[in-house]
């Protein structure tokens, strides 16, 4: 019951802070209106220059501009301004390097791998890259292990020590609180359940775990060693000491870290490296400062290659203003925008980005549907991010072609239903219930009830006949899955169903059994898609549309407020679990979701 309390307290906490936000909005706003909105000048590159990446924060696919994130000091890197920055900086001859500032990075494998390519590709230009850190994660190291020079602080530390795939049950808790899960599902891997009916993973998701947190380490390592010239042996033996516990002075003997210096020495080494005098100012350009220089391979054709982001969870239309705050794909939205593409005569092709666990079976359904109509006008090309899976996948499988990165998550081939069932709660809140019906089944499944904004459960178990309806509904929209995916890769229902029962996969052990088409990242997609419209000469265009400053306060001010401040009051793991009960809240009975996560 701690823990029970602790979420309805940080839950209440949030929705008074919200209050107190809101309150506040018209005077932003009318602080905004008075200072003016203007765009930003365009930044002038001086000689001398270097590209700062300061690696902190979250990595998104787009940045997630949010108009709270100067009061939860949470910060946001869009994938794409960081490809764009690199890029400008390879060809700009003012710019003599970069200067990759690393923290605390959140991100997913896949995500670094464009990003560490397009540093690579930087390489080629001659210019030099030097990576500093008061401390590294994996995912930060593995980007800087492309570096000429890695710098560590000297009281500073490597975490290198592998990656894992995590599993959390929280069925004890439920049940403290009164309520238990009923399971409905197909597919022997789909294992998004199982946190909430058993206390340890099952044979089968250790088995599929195991086979794509291994894939990942071992893509991993081998890019490692190619960069740092160790071998796989070595920097498996490494990760067997654990690195976060050794010395910095070590980790230089080992190979691992070039350098030892503290924070101010490395400005100094920088001046040393772009010939900066002592007594000058080091140039540094950030990469919100790169957006605005001028793209000297800057495209004139009319004609458009669109590049539409889907990030987050998959949700039914009433759930896109939901506590999930924006991280939503809502099927309302993305079938417009699709229709909208189809229909724009200077698009030639599209990308879709995708980089989602899933969601609502229905609303993958929506968006499967205007994925194949778009395909019949023109070519779209899929590029998957961090993950593709389940629903994720639901929605990628009708595509022209599949581009996924070796450490994308995908597949996940499966649906399942979770009812919460809250007799004992219902008896522990002091609540009681009673039914009349007209035929046998009015009632189906009992009445919904709980507790505001922190669960939701139903007031009896299902019946016998109510399970085997549900459970062959279940049924139903996995062979329409199976189906749909046998359709967009010319495969039989019977080969998808081998490779499907919820299995999840990586990019690289996709390729192998057909789930895509080939490894690359979102330039290799649009490469792709180009090929397919038969174009050459094209501008890029990303959609949706991001909204303004403005748009977004007065938006999602209040439900942003609730959803940061239970991050702030809950610890990482019950902030993580109330997103994905939230999520499947939100959506209908009918889910297809990959929670699996993997901790690096």
């Amino acid at each position: 019951m701690k823990s029970f309390f602790k979420i309805f307290f940080a839950a209440l906490l949030a929705v008074l802070a919200g209050s107190i936000i809101y309150s506040i909005i018209g005077f932003v706003v009318f602080a905004g209106i008075i200072g003016g909105v203007s765009s930003s000048p365009t930044y002038i590159l001086k000689d001398k220059t270097v590209l700062k990446i300061d690696l902190s924060g979250s990595l998104n696919e787009r940045k997630v501009d949010s108009p709270l994130s100067s009061l939860t000091g949470e910060s946001s890197i869009g994938i794409d301004d960081l490809l764009s920055a690199i890029k400008k900086a390879g060809e700009n001859e003012f710019v003599k390097g970069i200067y990759i500032k690393s923290g605390s990075l959140s991100t997913g494998f896949a995500s670094l791998e464009p990003v560490r390519k397009a540093l690579l590709d930087f390489k080629t230009s001659g210019k030099f890259i030097v990576s500093y850190g008061d401390s590294y994660g994996q995912g930060a190291y593995y980007l800087a292990s492309v570096a000429d020079n890695i710098i560590l602080n000297p009281k500073g530390s490597l975490d290198f020590s592998g990656i894992s795939g995590r599993f959390m049950s929280v069925r004890g808790a439920y049940e403290k609180m009164g309520v238990k899960y009923q399971v409905y599902k197909v597919g022997t891997f789909k294992s998004a359940v199982e946190p909430y009916i058993q206390d340890k993973m099952s044979d089968a998701n250790r088995e599929q775990m195991s086979s794509f947190v291994g894939d990942i380490w071992s893509h991993i390592l081998t890019n490692i060693s190619e960069s740092r010239n160790l071998s796989v042996e070595t920097l498996n033996a490494y990760a067997d000491k654990c690195l976060s516990f050794i010395e910095a002075d070590s980790l230089v003997e080992l190979g691992m870290i070039d350098k030892l210096l503290y924070t101010p020495d490395v400005e100094k080494y920088l001046k040393e490296l772009t010939e900066t005098g002592e007594k000058e100012d080091l140039n540094m350009a950030s990469v919100s400062d790169m957006k605005s220089v001028i793209d000297k391979d800057r495209k004139k054709s009319k004609d458009k290659i669109a590049v539409l982001y889907a990030e987050g969870s998959i949700v039914g239309d009433d759930a896109g203003d939901s506590f999930l705050s924006g991280s939503v794909i809502t099927a309302k939205e993305y079938v417009k925008e699709l229709e909208k593409l189809k229909n724009d005569e200077d698009v030639k092709a599209v990308v879709f980005r995708v980089n989602s666990g899933g969601g609502s079976a229905y609303a993958s359904e929506q968006i499967w549907n205007a994925v194949s109509e778009l395909k019949k006008v023109k070519p779209i090309v899929v590029s998957m991010g961090d993950y593709a899976a389940s629903g994720g996948y639901y929605i990628s499988c009708a595509a022209t072609s599949i581009v996924a990165e070796p450490t994308t998550l995908t597949g996940s081939i499966g649906i399942f239903a979770l009812i919460p069932q809250g007799e004992e709660l219902a008896k522990k809140m002091g609540v009681s219930f009673d039914e009349v019906k007209t035929n046998k089944h009015s009632t189906f499944g009992g009445a919904s009830f709980g507790i505001p904004l922190l669960i939701s459960a139903m007031s009896r178990p299902m019946t016998s006949d109510e399970s085997a309806m549900l459970q062959k509904y279940i049924e139903t929209g996995y062979d329409l899955f199976i189906s749909r995916c046998a359709d967009g890769r010319s495969m039989t229902k019977e080969e998808i169903d081998a490779i499907g029962q919820g299995r999840v996969w990586t990019g690289a052990q996709a390729l192998n059994i057909g789930l895509v088409d080939r490894l690359g990242s979102l330039d290799d997609a649009v490469v792709l898609a180009a090929e397919a419209a038969g174009i050459e000469d094209y501008k890029l265009r990303s959609y949706p549309v991001q909204e303004d400053f403005i748009t977004k306060l007065l938006k999602g001010s209040f439900k942003e407020t609730k959803l940061k401040m239970l991050k702030f009051a809950v610890n990482e793991d019950d902030y993580k679990e109330q997103i994905l009960i939230k999520a499947m809240n939100a959506t209908e009975i009918c889910v297809a979701e990959m929670p699996e996560r993997v901790s690096f």
